[in-house]
């Protein structure tokens, strides 16, 4: 894997954190990686280490890793930060790869500024049922204590260091399906100095995720999948029957009939993966991406 680079860009108000592997070249578009919920750029560098010499930008959204920490917190201010970020870094020639709530925000940025990119491979995006976006309740109301909090704003923020937080989370729930190299990246760059006292903390605090999490079904974006004109692959993980009934992030999220609304979409239905493709398998995903080219 080529060396990585950090960076920042101002966009509008916030500075954004994105991260570099390699260097342009004329005959080559770059890779934007966009990243999940409580995530960050660095979780994609198993991705990247299979996706040998090309240039390749992976951005951190606001809120999490080490862009800005501040808000609004939703999905629409993702979507033009995104915008923004491509506008200021005068990105073209795109090759890109969203995962969940990442393939939402390509979706968004892809739908006003087609000209920008050649292809998109959207992995398990937050785009539900259409029927989710005209409830009158949010999606997550019903995971809700009765202090109105939710589970997620509640988990653990503090730890001494990485391999603290990697004891923490190693073969838990969900992160037991992970690659160890992939789990020991989001430990290693998913923490920041603790600005209120020793050790440190989460990169994307709780509150910060919860929110995401709480206005994932706020802003519908399907009148716009019309505008995204250019070929589309959306991968699907793993997908319960039913009304879910529980919080289980490793289930897909994704509308089954997505892929068909774009004018060049191809759906490819993964059911022996979860939703966390990029850490699963992250091989599997950059030769995705590479076909994708």
């Amino acid at each position: 894997m080529s060396e990585c680079t950090e960076h920042y860009t101002r966009v509008g108000d916030i500075n954004l954190c994105w991260f570099e592997w390699g260097k342009a070249f004329a005959d080559q578009g770059t890779l934007l990686l966009v990243h999940a919920t409580g995530f960050h750029a660095r979780c994609w560098d198993q991705t990247v280490a299979h996706l040998p010499g090309r240039h390749i930008i992976a951005l951190e959204m606001r809120g999490h890793g080490r862009s800005d920490n501040s808000g609004p917190i939703t999905w629409g201010a993702f979507g033009d930060d995104l915008v923004g970020f491509i506008q200021a870094l005068d990105l073209h020639n795109l090759v890109a790869a969203g995962h969940s709530m990442g393939g939402y925000c390509l979706t968004y940025a892809a739908a006003r500024m087609p000209e920008r990119f050649q292809r998109l491979l959207l992995i398990d995006p937050v785009i539900m049922e259409p029927s989710t976006y005209t409830a009158s309740a949010t999606l997550h109301a019903s995971y809700l204590d009765e202090a109105g909090r939710h589970p997620v704003a509640k988990r653990r923020n503090n730890f001494v260091d990485a391999d603290a937080m990697y004891a923490n989370f190693v073969g838990r729930g969900s992160f037991g399906l992970w690659q160890d190299a992939v789990l020991r990246d989001y430990c290693v760059y998913g923490l920041v100095p603790n600005p209120d006292g020793e050790g440190f903390v989460l990169a994307c605090p709780p509150q910060v995720e919860a929110a995401v999490y709480m206005g994932s079904s706020s802003t519908n974006i399907y009148a716009e999948l019309s505008r995204v004109t250019m070929p589309v692959t959306v991968l699907r993980a793993f997908r319960a029957e039913g009304p879910r009934t529980e919080m289980n992030f490793a289930l897909s999220p994704t509308y089954p009939g997505l892929a068909a609304l774009f004018p060049q979409g191809v759906d490819i239905y993964l059911p022996e993966l979860s939703h966390f493709m990029p850490m699963q398998a992250p091989a599997a995903v950059a030769g995705y991406l590479a076909e994708a080219e």
